[in-house]
């Protein structure tokens, strides 16, 4: 039976499109994170607490009653050097969000690479595009306001 078998035209060009991928710059590699009120869902192992802030106050009070807690079970973020796309959305947050991804401690903070920015407004989505270095960062929305997260290059 030939039926399954490729025509020789088509097997060399599936090779030659093949090869062309491998090869290629796959460009940076894409992280979802998914803010709702005070939280990163994916950071917290996709548990939504529920919360829901009509101000970043209200984020301040309830971080200070849970957060310590929160991030003792939270999920630390483990990458490769490289670069990354960390696209957040605001999902039902009632006010501007925006995110900031930094080295963890102040040296740290001085010499690794970081990325920031707002503008997130209910419903929308943003890339924030970095190139990450091996060391220890945090993460966090300083306007919603979330705890800082930890994420790990190395």
């Amino acid at each position: 039976m030939t039926s399954h078998l490729i025509p020789h035209a088509l097997a060399a060009t599936a090779l030659t499109i093949g090869l062309g991928t491998a090869h290629a710059d796959a460009g940076p590699t894409i992280i979802p994170l998914t803010q709702v009120g005070c939280q990163f869902l994916e950071s917290e192992h996709g548990t939504n607490h529920g919360y829901t802030p009509a101000t970043a106050d209200d984020c301040r009070r309830i971080n200070a009653e849970s957060g310590d807690q929160r991030l003792g079970h939270a999920k630390v973020l483990t990458l490769k050097p490289g670069r990354y796309v960390f696209r957040v959305s605001n999902q039902n947050v009632p006010y501007e969000l925006g995110f900031w991804l930094r080295g963890d401690g102040l040296a740290a903070r001085a010499l690794l690479p970081s990325v920031s920015g707002g503008g997130l407004v209910t419903g929308k989505t943003q890339d924030y595009e970095i190139e990450l270095k091996p060391g220890e960062y945090v993460y966090s929305c300083p306007l919603n306001p979330t705890p800082d997260y930890k994420l790990v290059v190395r």
